[in-house]
C-alpha cells in the first residue's frame, strides 16, 4: 500500500552513476588521468551494486 511513497534505490544509484561517468569524462578531457581512474573505479562499483539490487528478488 505504501510502496508508492518508497524511493527506488536503483533509480538513485543510476543517477549517481550518470554523474560519476560525467565527472570521469570531464577529468579525462582535462588530462587528469588519476582522477579519471578513480572515478571510473567508483562508477564500476556502482554498476556492480545496481546489478546486485536488480537481480535480488523482492
Amino acid at each position: 500500500m505504501f510502496s508508492l511513497f518508497k524511493s527506488d534505490p536503483v533509480k538513485k544509484l543510476k543517477k549517481q552513476l550518470a554523474q560519476k561517468r560525467e565527472q570521469a569524462m570531464l577529468a579525462q578531457r582535462n588530462g587528469d588521468i588519476r582522477k579519471f581512474a578513480r572515478l571510473t573505479e567508483e562508477s564500476q562499483l556502482l554498476v556492480e551494486e545496481i546489478q546486485r539490487l536488480e537481480s535480488k528478488p523482492e
